[in-house]
Parts: C-alpha cells; sequence; structure tokens
C-alpha cells in the first residue's frame, strides 16, 4: 500500500505509537507519520505508508485547525493538565466578554516563545528531556500566524475555542498567553486537531477500524491526492520513460507545453493516470527531479 491513513489519534498515547500500531495493522513496515502530536491531544494523525512516506516533504500543511478547552486560573508547568501547577490566580472577576475582548490582539502574525516541554531540540536534546530534569534553557521567539480564533463557548472557569493557525503554532502555549493577557494564567484541558493540510477529522479513521477493515485499501489517501496543491503535468511515453529512469524529460515530452513556471515551483508529472514524480523548476538551472516514485 502506498499513500497516507488519515488516523483519529486517541488521548493517551504517542504520534510514535500511532506509527507502531498501523504498522501492525496492515504488515508493512514502511510507515511514518507528520505533524506529531502530544500525548493528551486527539485528532487528525496524517499517517503515511510506503512511497508515501517519500511524499511527506512535498505535503502542504501550511495550515492546522484545533479545537481546545482551557481552564482559566491555573497554570502548569506543561501548559496542559499533565503538567504540575506552578501558579493559581483568581478568575471570578473575568467575564465571558472578557476573553472575547482579548481574542483581537492574538490575530495575524506574532511571536511565540516555544515551551520547555516540547519535541524542539537544543544542542541534540529535545528541551522536554531538560523539562523533566527541571532545566529551563533560553529559547528564541518563533514567528506564527493566528488566521481565526473562536470561542465556541465560555462556562467560567472553562472555555473552549477553535484555531487555525501556521505550522510550528503551540496551542498550549496559545492558551497559556490568553491567560496571562487576561492576568489569571491558563491550561489546556482538551486539544484535538480537526485539521492538518488537506487532511481533514472528517475522513479521520480510529485504529481498530483500520485493523478491521476488509479492504484497507479503501481506506487510502493516493499519495498523489495528498499533493493536490501541486500542479500536475502529462508526460508523453518517451518522457515518462525518462522520469522511471531519472531522466529530466525535454519541454516537447509532455503531451502539452507546460507554459512558464514560478521560480521555485514544484510540479506532479504523469504518465496517464500513473504518478510518476515530482519535479521542482529552479530559475537558471531548470526542471529537476525532486523525488521519483515506483
Amino acid at each position: 500500500m502506498n499513500g497516507f491513513f488519515v488516523i483519529d489519534k486517541p488521548a493517551g498515547v504517542t504520534s510514535h505509537d500511532i506509527v507502531s500500531k498501523v504498522r501492525r495493522a496492515i504488515n508493512q513496515k514502511k510507515v511514518g507519520h507528520t505533524g506529531t502530536l502530544d500525548p493528551f491531544a486527539t485528532g487528525v494523525l496524517p499517517v503515511a505508508v510506503g512511497e508515501g512516506t517519500k511524499a511527506i516533504q512535498f505535503l502542504d500543511e501550511s495550515e492546522k485547525e484545533y479545537r481546545a478547552v482551557l481552564r482559566l486560573g491555573i497554570a502548569t508547568d506543561t501548559q496542559d493538565l499533565t503538567g504540575e501547577v506552578i501558579a493559581q490566580r483568581e478568575w471570578s472577576h473575568l467575564s465571558p466578554a472578557d476573553l472575547e475582548g482579548v481574542v483581537p490582539r492574538f490575530l495575524g502574525l506574532q511571536k511565540q516563545l516555544p515551551p520547555m516541554f516540547s519535541a524542539i531540540k537544543q544542542g541534540g536534546v529535545p528541551l522536554y528531556k531538560l523539562a523533566r530534569k527541571g532545566i529551563e534553557v533560553e529559547r528564541e521567539e518563533r514567528e506564527v500566524e493566528i488566521h481565526s480564533l473562536t470561542f465556541e463557548w465560555i462556562r467560567l472557569p472553562e472555555a473552549c475555542f477553535t484555531v487555525r493557525c501556521s505550522r510550528g503554532t503551540y496551542v498550549r502555549t496559545l492558551a497559556c498567553d490568553i491567560g496571562e493577557a487576561l492576568g489569571c494564567g491558563a491550561h489546556l484541558l482538551e486539544l484535538r486537531r480537526t485539521k492538518s493540510g488537506l487532511f481533514k477529522e472528517a475522513d479521520a479513521i480510529t485504529i481498530e477500524a483500520l485493523a478491521a477493515a476488509a479492504d484497507q485499501q479503501a481506506l487510502l489517501l493516493p499519495l498523489d491526492r495528498a499533493l493536490d496543491h501541486l500542479r500536475s503535468l502529462q508526460l508523453t511515453e518517451e518522457g515518462g520513460r525518462k522520469v522511471g529512469n531519472g531522466v529530466v524529460p525535454r519541454e516537447c515530452e509532455f503531451v502539452q507545453a507546460p507554459g512558464p513556471f514560478q521560480d521555485g515551483e514544484q510540479v506532479r508529472l504523469y504518465l496517464g493516470e500513473r504518478f510518476l514524480a515530482v519535479a521542482s523548476h529552479d530559475r537558471l538551472k531548470g526542471l529537476r527531479l525532486m523525488r521519483v516514485f515506483n
């Protein structure tokens, strides 16, 4: 099997655990995930199998969507319910309007300080390993973008919000920052990813459903479908043969002239319905093959 399963990750397991479970469920070794989810988080976890593992680098996961529940008045060292309480502050003077009122300051481009409990490495060591030893190190702020932030319900001291954001955004940190903006602190009680690029909650399946499926192939998103954001170009028989041998096709070996390329543009190459490769165009060097698929 070659492509992607959209797994609905349950709470309490790591993304690596899911890869192991998929590997056993389909009896296939070549399996990998994209976009790690925290163990306490649930939802959309794209898992690549077979040739799909080669396509991970070409996915468009620039936009993510999450649904989360925060709790005001309590801050933890992990910024979620799994951590140790490090501060408690009064929240009872706040109203739902106060939460709605801070939304505008969190929209658009902004700097975010990654949490110590994260997989970001410093000196080759994941920050969470240092955090577990009680070591805190300086981190560089990262630029993230919040496209939208809406509260689904507010029942103080808890509130549920949906956020669309750029890749690399820590929703735990966003909740913590909202709490600080309100002067009372906060942490996450729940976190669910509902979208990662074109992978959506509506298409997600459980590990149990995958393992029990009579036709697992039918649950698989073809790897070229996962790259729908890339322009597709058809090759002639000769062009397809060349690409299969790792040779860049000439312009006359496209069924139709590809037209002007954007500098750095990536495209999908096909021979009929068969997906052959991803190529990239360089303004100076022209077209080059990035990855040929079997």
